[in-house]
């Protein structure tokens, strides 16, 4: 599969997540504030990538994360309602890269960008098992 035959540029998804508190830094490293975790965000970011071209991939083939650059502007408690956004901004055959924003409110707390490639899942399989 040929990437560039069926995503196109501008493609985009948008997710929202109430921040739950097994999300949030405190919960993974004990003392730290009960904030959402960048780490989690990133993970947002990516669903949200992966979303925005789902529907675009022929049966057998998925998007795995391959490249992250991103920044986390500010904080967002337990109980924010956290809106993540994805927007293909380049298409190469294996690649798609993609600009990503979250939000708490109109408050930006995080962007970046975010790549994924394209994989077989069969082949993908039989050559991890053969590893």
């Amino acid at each position: 599969m040929d990437a560039r035959d069926s995503i196109k540029i501008g493609m985009s998804a948008e997710r929202t997540l109430v921040v739950p508190p097994e999300r949030t830094v405190g919960h993974f490293v004990p003392g730290m504030p009960m904030v959402y975790a960048t780490p989690m965000m990133i993970l947002e970011m990516e669903m949200a990538s992966g979303d925005a071209i789902r529907s675009c991939l022929q049966p057998g083939w998925v998007t795995l994360g391959t490249e992250v650059d991103i920044r986390h502007l500010w904080a967002a408690p337990v109980g924010a309602l956290v809106r993540t956004t994805a927007k293909v901004i380049a298409v190469e055959r294996r690649v798609i890269r993609f600009e990503v924003e979250a939000f708490h409110g109109e408050r930006k707390i995080g962007d970046g960008r975010h790549a994924r490639g394209l994989v077989n899942v069969e082949s993908f399989s039989r050559r991890l098992a053969e590893r």
